[in-house]
């Protein structure tokens, strides 16, 4: 591969992408959290990389602008929507974020302005002023926060973590032209193709698909299954012992029932339960089952989408959409 300036950054960029969403995904496994700090500090490279890529593209001063009126939108949702309000009792930062917006909205303006002749079309086919088409690629990744934004506020992404990757992924690379792809094979034919985080959440999707089978050739290498009563939940769950379910990021779907004969049985649900039981919920549950002598239970872990999104990365820069994959095979 020739080491020009688009690589040397793709690949940089690939670098930053799976150490940041590597050590996020860690952090949200390990303690259900990822703090804001981590996305600012790995936003700089992005933001740092992104700047040299414009630099390199020969980017003028609008679409810088544009760029940065992007990254100001997106980091409203680790420094929350600045107001005029904070601004006239003399909050600093919120003085800075308004004249950054100001800034970056006079940038959207000068450049639709300037690069009206080019329009979206030209982009898709990728026939057009080069600089018109940048602005416009770089003015769509509006949309793609924006879309991303109302996932998460309407709690089709249920973390927030998970929307702040998303918008941070976009920022590291803002299009295709900005991943590798060694092995695309889409092919150059493409022409439409969704957006690269997009992507990334549907390749995360698909790894889902993967847990069944892991978790039932898990359970089977642990002995958890002996009847092929155990297969209703043995591929979507795992057993653990009592005394480890209180400190464990799981659900508890062991519980007691009163037959009416009277007995007292253990059974086991198949779903998680709609609310999460507080602690002291469960200590109580899991003294009632060890009353019966019940040593191990079954429990669902709690996967965080960040998990799925780490590993997603690869099949991400190396083949590129899914979707314009699918698309390709199907001819």
């Amino acid at each position: 591969m020739e080491a020009t300036n688009e690589a040397i950054l793709g690949w940089t960029r690939v670098g930053v992408l799976l150490l940041g969403m590597g050590w996020a995904a860690w952090m949200d496994h390990r303690e259900r959290r990822v703090p804001n700090e981590h996305w600012i500090v790995w936003a700089k490279p992005a933001v740092f990389i992104w700047a040299l890529d414009l630099m390199v593209q020969g980017a003028d001063l609008t679409i810088y602008l544009t760029a940065a009126a992007v990254v100001a939108y997106a980091s409203v949702s680790v420094f929350g929507r600045p107001t005029l309000a904070d601004a006239r009792k003399g909050l600093g930062m919120d003085r800075v974020f308004l004249l950054w917006y100001a800034a970056g909205a006079a940038g959207v303006v000068a450049g639709a302005v300037r690069y009206q002749a080019t329009t979206p079309v030209d982009v898709l086919l990728d026939n057009g002023d080069p600089l018109g088409m940048l602005w416009w690629r770089t003015a769509a990744l509006f949309l793609v926060i924006f879309f991303i934004d109302m996932a998460w506020r309407l709690r089709l992404l249920h973390g927030g973590a998970d929307a702040k990757a998303l918008m941070w992924v976009s920022l590291v690379f803002p299009t295709w032209a900005s991943v590798p792809l060694p092995f695309d094979v889409a092919g150059e034919g493409t022409v439409v193709a969704l957006p690269v985080s997009i992507s990334l959440l549907i390749w995360g999707g698909l790894a889902f698909l993967l847990i069944p089978f892991i978790m039932l050739g898990m359970n089977i290498g642990r002995g958890d299954v002996r009847a092929l009563s155990d297969l209703r939940m043995a591929w979507h769950a795992s057993m653990l012992n009592v005394n480890e379910v209180m400190g464990r990021h799981v659900w508890l779907l062991t519980d007691t029932i009163e037959m009416p004969s009277g007995e007292v049985r253990a059974v086991h649900a198949t779903r998680a339960p709609r609310n999460t039981p507080s602690d002291e919920e469960l200590e109580t549950k899991l003294a009632s089952i060890e009353e019966l002598g019940v040593d191990r239970v079954w429990v669902s872990h709690k996967m965080p989408l960040l998990v799925f999104l780490f590993p997603a990365v690869l099949p991400l820069v190396l083949l590129g959409d899914p979707t314009a994959l699918l698309l390709r095979w199907i001819g």
